[in-house]
């Protein structure tokens, strides 16, 4: 499915800038296409990368094969299940204690929510708190998947576990605590799913980052067995073993001990998953700006846009242009917070008031800048749907 300039600019005739939306005909194409490059495995949705209730609903109603969530924190996790979701794992460690509170209070209505922990402390910490409450906490035992190379750290600084012997250590914490249950183990290989290996203009790096990625696929997949072998040694019966991302769902789902992967980013296509070899997504997510004036021919300046994703500081972090093709960003100004200036010097006709459409960097965090998402399908809006934002919620 080609969508065209023409396409949204009919479909969004009658809408004020700015604005966000989803076009659902490509969001489900691609849930189909992810669910055939996830294989087998169960497939846990990244939450961080919709933020947005109606769509994680539609996302676990299209196939079985889509089992719970991954959430970014607590409160979100708490919210989440308060609005009806279970099997909920909290991807990053939890130290508040009303934030664990509010965890161990969720459980005890029966519902599944899982906290991440690779620290003694951490168990510690759930161990003194569920014992007040009188609650067994299920925690999953986050790996770090970095790989080590000479001069390099190739990965992300996460989980301090990174070896069998460190695993040994927090294992024996967890025998020590009565209130807390591991029931998980996730790893989660940033260096393979999150980085581009087909960046335009870049085919050294390009050439090196895939060499690195072959590397480091086998070393941390026998680090994930290892321990999860230890861990089955003593007696533990792990429910899941979670892996993978959207760039590395090829590799992931080889591993024999890995029962689940986690997609997110997939679904909306952002514009960082452009730049890889083995996969390409429909863009489906997406924004559009006004052209408020033109003070050069072929410059087109919009207002607002500057919506820059997290992460280091780089130009692949600012949004991507998008319709008409053939737009480009200006170098000195790119995207801002009240203007931004267009070039274009295609076949399309623009004037004051016309959309420019963009992409957001990274999945998910678009849906910070916006109330609502409108829902796009077969040519006309179907639906209006609240972000995580529009339902008054802000979780980090």
């Amino acid at each position: 499915m080609t969508r065209t300039y023409q396409y949204y600019k009919e479909v969004f005739r009658n809408e004020s800038m700015p604005f966000a939306f989803v076009d659902l005909d490509l969001f489900d194409a691609n849930g189909i296409v992810l669910k055939r490059r996830a294989g087998e495995k169960k497939i846990r949705i990244a939450s961080k990368s919709i933020r947005c209730t109606y769509l994680l609903r539609r996302i676990l109603e299209m196939d079985e094969q889509f089992q719970g969530i991954m959430a970014f924190t607590a409160p979100e996790a708490v919210f989440l299940s308060q609005q009806g979701f279970d099997d909920l794992l909290i991807a990053y460690p939890v130290w508040d204690e009303r934030h664990i509170k509010a965890v161990c209070q969720e459980i005890k209505q029966g519902k599944k929510l899982i906290l991440m922990t690779d620290q003694t402390a951490h168990i510690k910490r759930i161990q003194g708190i569920g014992e007040k409450e009188g609650v067994i906490v299920p925690v999953c035992l986050d790996v770090d998947m970095s790989s080590e190379l000479p001069g390099i750290h190739f990965g992300v600084h996460r989980s301090s576990v990174n070896s069998v012997e460190k695993a040994k250590k927090y294992l024996k914490a967890i025998a020590k605590s009565s209130n807390v249950q591991l029931v998980g183990v996730m790893g989660y290989e940033a260096q393979i799913a999150g980085l581009g290996d087909n960046v335009p203009g870049k085919q050294v790096m390009n050439g090196v980052i895939r060499r690195l990625k072959k590397r480091s696929i086998k070393e941390v997949a026998a680090r994930r067995k290892a321990i999860v072998e230890l861990i089955h040694s003593k007696g533990i019966d792990l429910e899941l073993v979670n892996g993978g991302g959207t760039g590395s769902l090829e590799s992931t789902r080889e591993e024999e001990v890995v029962t689940e992967v986690t997609i997110g980013s997939g679904f909306y296509a952002s514009g960082l998953f452009d730049n890889y070899v083995q996969f390409k997504h429909a863009p489906s997510a997406a924004y559009a700006i006004e052209i408020v004036r033109r003070p050069q021919k072929h410059i087109y300046t919009c207002s607002g846009g500057g919506y820059i994703a997290s992460g280091a500081i780089g130009k692949d972090k600012a949004p991507v242009p998008y319709l008409p093709k053939g737009i480009q960003l200006t170098d000195n100004e790119g995207v801002g917070e009240v203007q931004t200036p267009i070039v274009y010097k295609g076949d399309e006709k623009l004037k004051l008031g016309d959309p420019v459409f963009l992409r957001h960097s990274k999945a998910g965090e678009l849906c910070e800048r916006f109330n609502t998402l409108l829902l796009v399908s077969r040519g006309e809006i179907v639906d209006r749907v609240p972000t995580y934002r529009g339902e008054g919620n802000c979780f980090l």
